[in-house]
């Protein structure tokens, strides 16, 4: 009986050890860093697969953001949210950078699909980095050349200077749909 009691007491002390303790740890900043940075990697690469011009036009640009998105809808409202990096070209300089997105309307499903962002100008890009960008409402934009040459073939002209490229499990989208999107630093990456 008291070898039964003390295997009891040590499987209970065993158990309330291992529920006590976390079964995963939380990724470390540097470990996150290094997920965001893998996923720009294999982004740019399918990119370049599927648009091979995408890579002249991102290799003489400012400099460029890559982001994944998942999202999902259900019924009348909807959002999604992801993680990214810009990058200056020349330096090499990395922003870490978050972004939320909300829905609103009828419908169902789950979306997952990867954009980058690609700046002609200096400028543009420490503009997007310190302050972001928002979206409102939605827009949709169909997908076309560029007015700087086949380049930019497969991107979404967002404003003057500013290109959008979105892949989709499929490859690059036809057409680009933002719907209330705000893009921002990660203050926990950066």
């Amino acid at each position: 009986m008291v070898n039964r009691r003390k295997t009891l007491a040590a499987l209970a002390a065993g158990t309330a050890s291992a529920l006590g303790a976390p079964a995963f740890a939380a990724p470390s900043k540097d470990e996150k860093r290094a997920e965001v940075r893998k996923m720009a990697q294999e982004t740019l690469a399918k990119l370049y697969s599927v648009q091979p011009g995408a890579k002249k036009a991102i290799e003489s640009s400012a400099g460029y953001a890559v982001f994944s998105n998942f999202g999902m809808k259900i019924l009348v409202a909807g959002g999604g949210s992801g993680d990214g990096v810009a990058v200056a070209t020349k330096t090499k300089a990395e922003t870490f950078m978050s972004m939320a997105e909300v829905q609103a309307g009828l419908g169902m499903g789950i979306k997952k699909f990867r954009l980058v962002w690609v700046f002609e100008q200096p400028a543009l890009l420490q503009k997007f980095v310190s302050s972001g960008w928002e979206f409102g409402a939605q827009a949709t934009a169909a997908a076309q050349t560029g007015s700087t040459g086949a380049s930019y073939q497969g991107a979404v002209a967002v404003s003057p200077g500013v290109w959008l490229y979105q892949l989709t499990g499929d490859g690059l989208a036809a057409e680009l749909t933002v719907k209330s999107t705000k893009y921002y630093k990660n203050k926990d990456l950066n």
